[in-house]
């Protein structure tokens, strides 16, 4: 029986359908799927037959992405595959030209840009210090109280940016230290508050923070008492490292890594960070298993068999 024709376009909606409604998957998944695919049917062309799409085609789409990063490439070529294994499910007749196309993607290994103690340091003495530059009944005042939890809370949890800026006041329990935590993939974890610094500065910011307190408004908000936007929480950090001299690229995620990393360097095992970062994956989190040169060092001097020969 002759297969029916199907536009990539209309191929597309109904992967996406599936995605939404019969896998689950989160808003954002669905929103950088369609990104990848509608780009690959403006390359291919959005009226061609998904079924007669040959490896020609593939090739053709992937020598049009070849400019973009490997991690990007590696992620269009996972959505391409995923749509295709979807169609050859749902369709008897259909088999995905994949199948038969060797692709491997060898990404570089490149290690994460890692703050120091000090630098932590100076970040946070920077900002406890702009507490005294401004009246207490200020928005000033309640911006840098805001901006210092921010920062002590990314640095004790680890957690995303996205995943800061979706906390709501439900997700803060106070009196047992408690943060509540969505990540990717509509995962849940629990982190624990047990920097008594930061405890004390989300208390202060609750303390002075103004607009909705029910239990789904927004923890940390604007001067309109909104939700703070990651765009917000990024163009903060690079305020806040410009005004410290420190001359390293940090955003957000920086504190992601730092977190890890310099729990590493204190002996925690890797699965335990697996858990505190959220990832389902261990190998994911081995990226921090690359030690700096100081904590390699240590590592030899101190541990290494031929001490005891």
């Amino acid at each position: 029986m002759e297969q029916e024709k199907k536009e990539i376009a209309a191929a597309i909606g109904e992967f996406l359908w599936h995605c939404r409604f019969e896998k689950k998957l989160d808003e954002k998944t669905i929103r950088a799927y369609q990104a990848d695919l509608q780009q690959m049917a403006e390359i291919i062309g959005g009226t061609t037959d998904i079924f007669t799409m040959s490896k020609t085609d593939i090739k053709h789409y992937l020598q049009a992405i070849a400019h973009f990063k490997h991690k990007t490439i590696k992620r269009k070529i996972a959505t391409l595959r995923s749509m295709l294994n979807y169609l050859e499910c749902e369709c008897e007749d259909y088999i995905n030209p994949m199948r038969k196309m060797q692709i491997r993607m060898k990404e570089p290994l490149r290690l994460p840009v890692v703050m120091t103690i000090e630098e932590m340091r100076r970040i946070l003495t920077f900002l406890y210090h702009r507490i005294s530059e401004y009246p207490e009944n200020t928005y000033s005042y309640k911006a840098v109280i805001r901006n210092i939890a921010v920062v002590e809370l990314l640095f004790a949890s680890g957690m995303r940016v996205s995943e800061l800026c979706s906390l709501r006041n439900k997700d803060i329990n106070m009196e047992i230290g408690e943060v509540r935590i969505i990540g990717k993939g509509n995962k849940e974890r629990i982190i624990h508050i047990c920097q008594p610094e930061t405890w004390k500065a989300l208390h202060h910011w609750l303390e002075l923070r103004n607009g909705a307190c029910e239990s789904q408004a927004p923890f940390f908000t604007n001067r309109l008492h909104r939700g703070l936007s990651t765009q917000s929480v990024r163009q903060m950090i690079r305020h806040i490292v410009s005004a410290t001299g420190i001359e390293k690229h940090i955003t957000p995620h920086t504190f992601r890594h730092t977190f890890a990393t310099l729990l590493l360097e204190e002996d925690v095992d890797v699965r335990y960070i697996q858990s505190l970062l959220g990832h389902s994956s261990i190998a994911t989190t081995q990226i921090y298993t690359h030690v700096n040169p100081n904590k390699q060092r240590q590592i030899l001097q101190t541990k290494h068999p031929r001490r005891r020969i």
